[in-house]
């Protein structure tokens, strides 16, 4: 797995957004993460070692795009084409792009999209139930050969079978809210997700608590670094 950011910054439009990880970093360096600016990474794809070999290999696997802001943030307008046109370039890595701007996707893609790319995973993210009813019809009407939804941070139990039940979502991916303001997440429904993918034979991953996480009626504060082996522990994931 790696991370690819090409920018910084980006700007809050929906609840998920409310406890940015991304804001609450850079208020601790004294930065404005509203402010978005390219980074030294931008052409990470292309970059060498003095070997001449790609610092990207394609055994990395899984790369991340735009993790700390998003691929299809208006203010990136300019700088997406060149993005575009790195990734054509290296059909070797597989990169997943996650995104709250699915709205957005039309606008954003390369004249030579068609059907999608063999090589990119658009992830359309729904914190609630709210955005799950107008994301994902928006999701599912577009050209995207490989799809995936994330919850994360969840914050409502989710309804979103009939989506999965277009056979077009490949993986479904739910976790809870870190940060010392961390809203709830119950861990009925991460279960109630999980029973709707299998249901539906597709891959579920419960990727993390959260540090306020409720199961059984209890409420638990579970520590940053704990997070994720508690979810791993669980055994909420699913394979079909």
């Amino acid at each position: 797995m790696a991370i690819w950011n090409p920018w910084h910054g980006c700007h809050k439009i929906s609840p998920g957004c409310l406890n940015c990880y991304v804001y609450r970093r850079d208020e601790s360096i004294g930065k404005d993460a509203s402010v978005v600016t390219k980074t030294g990474d931008y052409d990470l794809p292309l970059k060498k070692n003095r070997q001449g070999e790609y610092k990207l290999k394609s055994d990395d696997g899984i790369v991340f795009a735009c993790m700390t802001s998003d691929f299809f943030l208006d203010t990136a307008d300019g700088w997406r084409e060149s993005c575009w046109d790195m990734i054509r370039q290296r059909k070797d890595l597989e990169f997943h792009i996650i995104t709250k701007r699915i709205d957005r996707f039309n606008e954003c893609i390369p004249s030579d999209w068609k059907d999608g790319w063999d090589n990119v995973t658009i992830c359309s993210t729904c914190e609630d139930q709210e955005r799950a009813d107008y994301r994902l019809p928006i999701f599912l009407s577009l050209p995207i050969k490989h799809r995936e939804i994330i919850s994360e941070p969840m914050l409502t139990d989710l309804d979103i079978e009939k989506y999965l039940e277009t056979g077009l979502i490949e993986h479904v991916t739910c976790g809870g809210e870190s940060g010392p303001n961390a809203r709830p997440c119950d861990f009925r429904w991460i279960m109630n997700v999980r029973e709707q993918c299998i249901r539906q034979k597709i891959p579920f991953s419960f990727k993390q608590t959260g540090a306020v996480f409720v199961k059984d009626g209890k409420t638990y504060h579970i520590e940053r670094k704990n997070q994720m082996s508690q979810a791993r522990k669980s055994g909420g994931s699913y394979t079909p």
